[in-house]
């Protein structure tokens, strides 16, 4: 794919991440999902190289650059069949949450962790009754009697890598003394915190990274967890957790957005790769390759453009989001997100259908990716979602909710 549009450091960051990921491949990946196994060996190395944190402040560890670096490593390593979920939650909503907002000692105890991999965070937003819809959380935080802490309930659902992390940044809300209305807060809880327990959910995608239920049954948290620490100091409004939350919570839903394009794209190439490579030398009929026909070259050539186009939108949102424009990088964001998780989808089954029979095999490696595609339509925000927020944000259009 072409990097017109990139610096050298960019195209140079691509260039090192495909070949770490090359070292490790589908194979690897596809055999620790079979056994339920993170593939902690690439995670590791990543972090090492600076791979994980490239989006983070280089004071804590990090690379200082942002949503455009950080998602071409997603996407680089998810080209050559080895993708890590856990980027999209751990360094790229969780780390850029607490990077912005995160008090300094939030900072200093999480950043250099989550920058070189040795830490890792969950992210805890959905909900049974209320999916992503933050307006409807019903997980509370409420005052811990009359000292500084807090005492959280609620549960949460389909919420990826708890096991594996060393925290999860969880979407709450609480209760506003002056008002009595309720607003969203972020808390950090780590993961042996009494009160808070797990049960992972039974899916039938094979996949290294679990998914769980949580339940909070009156989880204690120092006032620390709170992200931001307490009400905005004098004279810096909403420089508090208890006033900055919503700006929190989107902030981390953007860099979701964009990771989730670069997952999708990441998927999306390396199953058009292998339908190329297939259709170049696979001979049927005399004299030519099946590349050779129109059939099959023109839908493959098609899921190619469709590629390229919403990477161009998927960094037009990690500039944007660099860039300190919110609102703009949340436009751009979620039409990255729609046009990646399409393109993704058709790459995969166009790719399937140039192999055929073969394309079902373990031996190709893409049957598995028939399902996982999909996946990047529903999460982490559905398509009929996108098209909600479009319609009414971008077009001006009434909500129909």
């Amino acid at each position: 794919m072409s990097t017109v549009l990139e610096t050298e450091e960019h195209q140079a960051l691509r260039a090192a991440v495909a070949a770490l990921g090359k070292r490790f491949g589908r194979a690897y990946t596809t055999d620790l999902a079979r056994r339920g196994e993170h593939p902690r060996e690439l995670w590791e190395a990543a972090g090492k190289l600076g791979y994980l944190g490239v989006n983070l402040p280089e004071e804590y560890g990090g690379g200082g650059g942002g949503m455009a670096e950080l998602s071409i490593v997603l996407e680089e390593l998810g080209a050559a069949g080895s993708p890590l979920l856990m980027m999209v939650v751990s360094p790229a909503i969780c780390g850029t949450v607490i990077a912005r907002f995160g008090t300094d000692a939030q900072k200093r105890a999480w950043l250099p962790g989550l920058s070189d991999g040795s830490l890792t965070m969950s992210f805890g937003i959905t909900e049974p009754d209320a999916g992503s819809n933050s307006h409807r959380i019903t997980t509370t935080a409420r005052r811990d009697g009359d000292g500084d802490g807090w005492i959280l309930s609620g549960r949460k659902v389909f919420i990826s890598g708890v096991d594996i992390s060393d925290a999860t940044l969880i979407v709450g809300r609480t209760e506003d003394a002056k008002s009595g209305s309720l607003k969203p807060c972020l808390f950090i809880v780590p993961r042996d915190t009494p009160g808070f327990t797990r049960t992972q959910i039974d899916m039938e995608l094979q996949a290294a990274e679990k998914q769980f239920e949580l339940v909070l049954d009156d989880v204690r948290l120092p006032a620390d967890a709170l992200v931001g620490g307490g009400p905005s100091r004098s004279g810096e409004a909403g420089s508090g957790g208890e006033d900055a939350g919503l700006l929190q919570l989107f902030a981390g839903l953007n860099p979701e957005r964009i990771m989730g394009a670069a997952f999708s794209i990441g998927m999306g190439r390396y199953a058009l790769e292998r339908a190329v490579d297939y259709a170049k030398t696979r001979t049927v009929w005399k004299g030519a390759p099946i590349g050779a026909h129109q059939a099959i070259a023109h839908p493959l050539a098609q899921a190619h453009i469709e590629l390229e186009l919403s990477r161009l939108m998927m960094q037009k949102a990690a500039r944007l989001y660099d860039e300190g424009d919110d609102i703009g990088a949340g436009e751009a964001a979620n039409m990255a997100k729609y046009a990646a998780a399409e393109a993704c989808v058709r790459a995969v089954d166009q790719a399937v259908h140039t192999l055929g029979g073969n394309g079902l095999t373990r031996e190709y490696g893409l049957a598995s990716l028939i399902t996982a595609a999909r996946v990047s339509r529903i999460a982490p925000v559905s398509r009929e979602m996108i098209l909600n927020y479009v319609s009414h944000q971008t077009l001006g259009l009434p909500k129909s909710y």
